[in-house]
Parts: C-alpha cells; sequence; structure tokens
C-alpha cells in the first residue's frame, strides 16, 4: 500500500481497532479472512486505505518552529516577495488535519509578521486527504485538549469561547483556504513561497513514496522557498534541490531543482 510500518508503532492500536470495525462489518472472522476478501474484492483496499489515515494533530507542536518561523523564515519570506514584486507569501499546509497547523500559521502572521509588511498578505492552502477532518477543519471549533499547548497569550488572542468548545477568530479562518487533495495522486497546480509537511510523508510514507512526494513537494516551491518538515524527521541523504536552513527544525530551502522522480502510482493505493 507504499506505506511504512515503523510510522504507525505508536498509533497502531488506532488502526487495529478500525480494521476490527471493519471485519465485523463484514461479518469476517480474522485478518486471514479479510486478506482473502481483500484479493477479491479490490475496490476494498480503498476502504482499507482509509482506515490507515491518522488525524493527530494539535495547536503548539513543536513550538520552536513557529517561534522561528516568524522570527526569521516569514520575514526573510517577506524580503523575496517584495523584491519580486509580489503582494502576497503563498503558504501550502500538507495534511493539515483539522486545521490546526494553517490556523497557527495564519495567527503567527497576523501576531508577528504582519505589522512590519502591510503592503503584504498571506494566502494558505491547507488540504488533507480526509473528507471528513477538511469539514472539521473548516467549521474552526477545537476542544481544551486541542489547545493546551498553545502560550496562553496565544489561545487568548485565537479563539472565542464558545458553548461547544474554542472557536478560531473568523479573520484567521478567512486567511485558509481548505481543500480535500492526496498527495500521492496530485500537487495543485501553483508555486509557493512555503510548504509546510510535518509527520506525514517522512514517518508514514515507505521510501517509494517518500521520494516521489518530497520531490513533488520541492517541484512546488519558488526559488528559495522554504519547506518544513516534523521538527524529528530527516529528508533522505539522496533528496535534492534543498539545503537545511536551521539544524534540528526540519527547515529546509530550496537551492536549485530536484531531480523528480515521478512514475505510476504503486498498486493498490488509491
Amino acid at each position: 500500500m507504499g506505506y511504512a510500518w515503523p510510522g504507525f508503532r505508536r498509533v497502531r492500536r488506532q488502526v487495529c481497532k478500525r480494521i476490527g470495525w471493519r471485519l465485523r462489518e463484514l461479518h469476517l472472522g480474522d485478518l486471514d479472512a479479510y486478506h482473502h476478501h481483500l484479493e477479491d474484492h479490490p475496490a476494498e483496499w480503498l476502504i482499507l486505505d482509509g482506515l490507515c489515515w491518522i488525524p493527530i494533530s494539535r495547536f503548539g507542536r513543536d513550538w520552536s518552529v513557529f517561534e522561528y518561523m516568524g522570527s526569521t523564515v516569514l520575514p526573510s519570506l517577506c524580503e523575496g516577495a517584495t523584491t519580486r514584486g509580489h503582494d502576497s507569501i503563498d503558504c501550502w499546509s500538507v495534511g493539515c488535519a483539522r486545521g490546526e497547523e494553517p490556523y497557527t500559521l495564519a495567527a503567527v502572521w497576523d501576531f508577528v509578521v504582519a505589522l512590519s509588511w502591510p503592503r503584504l498578505s498571506i494566502s494558505i492552502l491547507a488540504t488533507d486527504i480526509d473528507a471528513a477532518q477538511i469539514d472539521r477543519a473548516k467549521l474552526g471549533l477545537f476542544k481544551q485538549s486541542s489547545i493546551r499547548e498553545l502560550p496562553i497569550g496565544w489561545r487568548d488572542r485565537m479563539f472565542a469561547v464558545m458553548a461547544g468548545g474554542f472557536q478560531i477568530r473568523p479573520d484567521l479562518q478567512k486567511a485558509v483556504r481548505f481543500a480535500i487533495e492526496d498527495l500521492r495522486r496530485v500537487v495543485p497546480q501553483a508555486t509557493f513561497d512555503l510548504i509546510l509537511c510535518r509527520n506525514l510523508v517522512l514517518t508514514y510514507f515507505d521510501e517509494e513514496q517518500r521520494h516521489r512526494a518530497i520531490n513533488r513537494l520541492i517541484d512546488c516551491l519558488r526559488p528559495g522557498g522554504v519547506l518544513v518538515i516534523g521538527a524529528r524527521e530527516r529528508l533522505p541523504a539522496d533528496i535534492a534541490g534543498v539545503a537545511p536552513w536551521i539544524k534540528g527544525q526540519g527547515i529546509y530551502r530550496r537551492t536549485s531543482p530536484p531531480v523528480t522522480q515521478d512514475g505510476p502510482t504503486p498498486h493498490r493505493v488509491p
């Protein structure tokens, strides 16, 4: 299916529970029976793929990364955009889940960067494979557990307290466009100053899919654009076209065109 088993070690119970529900739904006794069912019903692979999606996300995850983007990365991108005569910083949040990452990026821009660059705006495209997660992201309503890692001052500025939880501010919502998209099959027909793809490709994809996806992301970066991966993730050594901006934060800058390694979609991946 193009997934890497080590990435699922910590979340395997969640995936196994979903597969267990599916077995009961199909009245199948065990995994061997499900394996035979998959061989006889190819469309079932699409369902199994959906059972493996991991929507784990929260506000404030690896907060130092967002602090560095506010203090250094975004201002540098603003300088480049101004030199090119552009009026916006174009960003893409890949695997956005319920929207925690793109909404945090919008807040960093609004609270830290925007006052110094009044002639520029930020445009954030946020994509995820899971339609249910995208619907929740558009709603912008979160539970206490989703925001507990945010600094308190940021919580107060980003949210309004509602009966059902914490509602993201309307102006932060307007900065983000959400779309359903599977990175394994398609990327936006656009170029970006900043792409965030944290704890997805390099955690859950196998080596072949990993190289293909990372090269696609680099292809979508403007010269000098920035790719942000998970703070504890590392790019494969043979990936070309980007260089580390700062060690230990998973932040890379495009230096030259990558060697694209596209090919046919692996068997049984939707």
